[in-house]
């Protein structure tokens, strides 16, 4: 069998499985259009470069985000804390109506209140990669709670970091 024919066989489910075994943070990506305010859990999001500070995050072309953020030029990156698996359900599709505004203004984008960091960026570059498209932003402005610990994702499920003992 070639490689080639290998690599045709993997099957999408496998394939977010095998990946979902990389712990990552739990992001919600916002996004502000004449429409209103926008908002969508992802975890598909890096740093690309420190010097011009570029940003990335990648959308299913099917998503109502991706028509929204290129209509904008602009998304803000809300880097979750671990208390905010609500936020994450929420802008993840599963509606919680006990979450009333959830956001604050931040240069001119809605951000998430209490997110562990935030990162407003425009797109300065769009990569169309099989059936999502990579969004570069070049990042204007950022806002961080050092304090604040990380909500993650691994194997399709929640979780935190361990508590470090005191030095």
């Amino acid at each position: 069998m070639s490689d080639t024919a290998v690599i045709d066989a993997i099957d999408p489910r496998a394939l977010r499985d095998c990946c979902g075994s990389f712990a990552t943070g739990v992001t919600v990506i916002t996004t502000r259009t004449p429409e209103g305010d926008h908002g969508m859990t992802a975890n598909a999001f890096m740093s690309v470069s420190l010097d011009p500070p570029l940003i990335s995050i990648s959308l299913d072309r099917r998503s109502k985000m991706l028509a929204k953020v290129q209509k904008s030029g602009r998304y803000a990156v809300n880097i979750l804390s671990q208390q905010m698996q609500a936020h994450a359900m929420h802008f993840s599709g599963r509606t919680d109506d006990t979450l009333t505004e959830p956001f604050r203004e931040h240069h001119g984008l809605p951000v998430l209140r209490d997110a562990a960091a935030v990162l407003v960026a425009d797109v300065v570059q769009q990569v169309e990669a099989g059936d999502h498209v990579l969004l570069l932003g070049h990042v204007r402005h950022l806002d961080r709670n050092p304090t604040a610990a990380p909500l993650l994702f691994h194997g399709g499920r929640f979780g935190s970091l361990a508590a470090q003992p005191a030095s």
